[in-house]
């Protein structure tokens, strides 16, 4: 494995600014310094950010990088391409990066949601070039990237980037075998490539730790002392491979519920894992909303509403009967579309879906539910 040695180095929890606590309109920067703190006393290093989430970069300068030695923690960050028109952008998305942590070198670097678009986008912009030219320079220490995309451009991505240094996935237990996310074909598809991976989304969003979830009461009675996201992030943490799991922490309480599961982990034995499977099960058998996502729906949209994106948000609701992560996934996919409360009711889409949705009085529930 490419640098194994060192990578070995690094505790297996990684502290994702992606979900901090918030407090009025700002950061609860007092319980984050706490959560931070409480994380690097217990010997974690790897902090992740991204330049798309907002004030989270500048967080991390406040909370980390004022408050503790440089050699004490490390920090990933990334690079969005999907707004970027130009190199000229990159640069200066780089650039602003570096200002907002307030440091002169990026310990873990990563082309943000690489997919087969943005990976054309990242060859024509000459985004490898850039970040290899910034490691040389050594304002990067670690190149690689985060993906999404499907097993086929993963393996395309990585046979033609061999000097891809890490990878970040989502996997876990929920999309391990789910055709959509195809964890389990993405975590294959990179040890093909002996390369180390990062996985992100190992508590789906933090949805797979919902004490309204269907499977709460089955994770309860099988270790009535182990708390729902340990299930899930011992899960991912001993897939060979792995060197990092993220979590993102929104609170003091989460931050030391990790802490504890790394701090004695073990590997998920087999009757553990039937458990699991069996959650898996509930998971599937949780009725949802029959959206195929074939988008006809939004072809004559006057409010230009992702229509079958907003009912898959919807049916996460409808399954593991939370709010979490479903504001930030809201959030993202109607920054340049209609909400749902922009719905007109004009029926258009109804009048169009071969499956005879209900779309209007879903957008309507939908939008009870996060257009606050």
């Amino acid at each position: 494995m490419k640098a194994k040695t060192e990578f070995d180095k690094i505790w297996k929890l990684g502290f994702g600014y992606m979900r901090l606590p918030r407090k009025g309109k700002g950061f609860d920067l007092e319980q984050i310094n706490k959560m931070a703190d409480a994380f690097l006393e217990s010997g974690g290093t790897y902090f992740d950010t991204a330049y798309v989430y907002e004030g989270a970069e500048i967080a991390l300068r406040e909370s980390v990088v004022k408050r503790h030695p440089r050699d004490k923690f490390r920090i990933a960050t990334k690079l969005p391409l999907g707004t970027s028109s130009s190199l000229e952008e990159l640069i200066q998305k780089f650039e602003t990066s570096l200002e907002r942590l307030g440091i002169d070198y990026v310990d873990f670097y990563l082309l943000h949601a690489i997919n087969s678009e943005s990976s054309k986008m990242a060859e024509e912009l000459g985004a490898w070039d850039y970040v290899a030219q910034q490691k040389a320079k050594g304002l990067i220490s670690h190149i690689g990237f985060s993906s999404h995309a499907t097993p086929e451009d993963l393996d395309e991505i990585l046979t033609k980037h061999p000097e891809t240094e890490f990878v970040q996935l989502q996997i876990n237990y929920h999309d391990w075998e789910n055709p959509d996310v195809q964890s389990r074909r993405m975590y294959e598809t990179a040890r093909k490539h002996d390369v180390p991976i990062i996985v992100m989304e190992p508590l789906l969003g933090g949805m797979l730790t919902s004490p309204g979830s269907p499977i709460a009461s089955l994770l309860r009675d099988a270790n009535p002392a182990a708390s729902m996201a340990s299930w899930a992030l011992r899960f991912v943490a001993y897939l060979e491979g792995v060197f990092l799991t993220l979590s993102g922490m929104s609170s003091l309480e989460q931050t030391l519920d990790n802490i504890a599961t790394f701090s004695n982990l073990k590997p998920l034995s087999e009757d553990e894992i039937a458990v699991i499977n069996k959650a898996v099960e509930l998971i599937i058998a949780q009725p949802r909303i029959a959206c195929t996502s074939c988008k006809y729906c939004m072809e004559g949209c006057p409010s230009n509403i992702r229509i079958p994106v907003l009912i898959e948000i919807y049916n996460n609701y409808l399954v593991h009967r939370t709010e979490t992560n479903l504001g930030h996934e809201y959030g993202f996919n109607t920054i340049r579309n209609g909400k749902a409360k922009d719905c007109t009711a004009c029926r258009a889409c109804e009048d169009i879906c071969p499956q005879h949705l209900e779309i209007v009085d879903t957008l309507a529930r939908l939008s009870a539910i996060l257009d606050r």
